[in-house]
């Protein structure tokens, strides 16, 4: 019987040869003149290809998405978040910004109005002002790099294609403490992520940051946020390098609350604009180099760019990716994921004179905090992390007289949790609260070591800050001491690096330690299953993954790039292996080896959607 309770059934003939080209003629006739047979058909096997969920998607600019197509090793490892199942499904976002095109035809299908508001206008359509220099485009684009829809043939692809994302138009007015406030408590129970790329400006004299009601909206969003898990607030480091400013001198950057992002170029070079602290936690690419193809997006218009850059573009790419790890676990609170970015962040090819091992092993810098972020690492981590203890927070006043700085202070202060019960055993973020007065400002360099010899440095010279307001308890953050035991001593150093003149009163320093109880070096993780090649030929080429990867040249990889398709390859042995075999060199991406098999095409091919081919340009 073929199906419960139907009346069809199987009939096979001894007598007849199981495998022919054409149906048998004698017993095709003999049923046909049997009165009791209502219906037959000799069964043939038919042709069936499995609809393998192809990675790489097909948008007819996603050859150019050179930071996510494996163009270059290492990239942002996103197309392994994918092969995964991740792709911000659930997950819903919003760009504070200066507004959103919500019917663009790459986002309109992603696009949430319950993410968006204006403002500026004090409505809720976030729709961009269009003026004469079409200068409010920033929002849109950072919005298409986030969740601009995939496999659609417009423009490329989002980290997060199945993301939902809105945009707040909030920068196109008069910025208010309250404007920044309203936007970054705009519906905490509906939004999970807040990219925002914007702060003080970059002059590299300012020193600036949130006002009451903005501070008031970071601390309410981490504690009551996302049913109390904590809304996540992405912040792009700045844009200062070439006025050699700092980014611990900016507020927003600097806020334990937010995550701050760092950039870098294709090569590992450091962009022109590109502004360090030690508040920088991870870092994306923002540009190859200045003339080449940069960051694919969404533009103004409905149109498609290849040419959004600067760090404005590498904090929405975070925030892509924070997008797949919160689809791959829910529960992870702001503090489980700023952990999980440590330990994702890798820094490969980055070029930095400062790259300094931490008293836990890892290498951390100013420019890059701990390195490129690595999507596949990041979903795959955060499938499997548990909850980190809650925070803890110890504050130590450090001084207690004023001192006076001269040409060098180094200040002292032991911190012993022996008999405490709320003790910290591995650190998060260091804050240092300093109140001082100089003679320019700018000459100061400030730096922090831990007892465990991590040297952080606060504050690095500023040449065009020559303000003789000093600091008025400012509060100065690294990420650098992250896990380390708190314990021992601790040192400021605070050096003038300018004129002999200059002058100064330190009047306060606080240290504030948070951290949890957990012993958070303890947690090991498995290294996830790449590499794992079972068998290579004579030439060093893998041919054998096992069950769940494939086999591309020298590795194994859970999806096959592009120019590849996925294919098995039946082995001598019982088992298949699975394999990446070449496209038809006229597709880009591809469901077979044949030129009809294409499904999208290389630079200047069109994509004939009949034959699924590619007529070369």
């Amino acid at each position: 019987q073929v199906m419960e309770g139907e009346p069809y059934y199987h009939f096979k003939h001894r007598g007849t040869r199981q495998k022919a080209l054409s149906r048998h003629w004698g017993w095709n006739m003999r049923l046909t003149k049997e009165p009791k047979v209502l219906w037959f058909e000799q069964q043939t096997v038919k042709r069936r290809t499995k609809r393998s969920v192809n990675v790489v998607p097909t948008d007819p600019w996603f050859y150019k998405q050179w930071y996510m197509n494996n163009d270059i090793n290492p990239d942002l490892n996103i197309l392994t978040a994918w092969s995964k199942g991740y792709t911000g499904l659930g997950v819903v976002l919003t760009v504070l910004d200066d507004g959103i095109e919500k019917d663009h035809p790459d986002l309109s299908a992603n696009y949430d109005p319950l993410a968006s508001y204006d403002f500026n206008s004090n409505d809720p359509d976030p729709q961009p002002r269009y003026a004469a220099g079409d200068e409010n485009w920033h929002g849109t684009r950072c919005a298409g790099e986030v969740a601009a829809a995939a496999n659609n043939r417009i423009c490329g692809a989002g980290v997060a294609y199945n993301a939902k994302v809105g945009g707040v138009r909030m920068l196109d007015g008069p910025i208010t403490d309250m404007v920044e406030a309203q936007s970054l408590s705009l519906r905490p129970q509906h939004i999970h992520i807040y990219s925002a790329s914007w702060g003080p400006e970059d002059d590299g004299k300012t020193v600036d940051g949130p006002g009451v009601l903005a501070a008031e909206a970071f601390r309410r969003g981490v504690t009551k946020g996302r049913g109390g898990l904590g809304s996540i607030f992405i912040w792009a480091s700045g844009n200062g390098g070439i006025n050699y400013d700092n980014c611990n001198c900016d507020g927003y950057t600097n806020s334990i609350y937010t995550l701050a992002v760092g950039s870098v170029l294709a090569g590992g070079r450091r962009p022109w604009y590109g502004e360090g602290c030690s508040a920088i936690l991870t870092t994306t690419y923002s540009s190859r180099t200045t003339s080449e193809v940069q960051i694919v997006t969404t533009d103004l218009h409905h149109r498609c760019t290849d040419k959004h850059t600067g760090t404005s573009a590498s904090a929405p790419l975070a925030a892509g990716m924070i997008a797949l790890a919160l689809e791959a676990n829910p529960a992870l609170t702001w503090r489980d994921l700023q952990h999980l970015i440590i330990r994702t962040s890798k820094p490969a090819h980055l070029q930095a004179e400062d790259w300094a091992v931490n008293g836990v092993g890892r290498k951390v810098s100013h420019h890059y905090g701990y390195g490129l972020l690595d999507a596949g690492l990041l979903v795959e981590m955060a499938k499997e992390w548990t909850g980190t203890r809650p925070q803890r927070r110890c504050s130590v006043k450090a001084l207690h007289t004023p001192r006076n700085i001269g040409s060098k202070l180094t200040i002292s202060t032991d911190v012993s949790f022996s008999g405490r019960t709320k003790h910290i055993r591995s650190l998060e973020h260091v804050q240092v609260q300093l109140s001082l007065s100089y003679s320019r400002r700018g000459d100061l360099v400030i730096a922090l070591t831990s007892p465990m010899g991590t040297t952080s440095t606060l504050v690095t010279v500023r040449p065009y800050d020559t303000s003789q307001q000093g600091y008025k308890d400012w509060t100065f953050m690294s990420t650098h001491f992250w896990d380390e035991n708190p314990n021992g001593t601790w040192t400021l150093r605070l050096e003038n690096k300018g004129d002999a003149y200059n002058t100064g009163l330190l009047t306060g320093f606080i240290l504030h330690l948070h951290g949890t109880d957990e012993e958070m070096t303890a947690r090991h993780f498995a290294a996830s299953a790449t590499d794992k090649c079972l068998r290579r030929d004579a030439r060093g080429a893998c041919e054998d993954c096992g069950s769940s990867l494939f086999a591309y040249r020298r590795s194994c990889l859970s999806y096959c790039p592009p120019r590849y398709y996925s294919r098995t390859q039946r082995a001598a042995a019982a088992n298949a292996a699975r394999v990446c075999a070449s496209c038809h060199p006229s597709c880009y991406t591809c469901q077979g080896a044949s030129a009809n098999n294409c499904t999208a095409c290389p630079p200047a091919g069109t994509f004939d959607e009949l034959t699924r081919s590619c007529s070369p340009p």
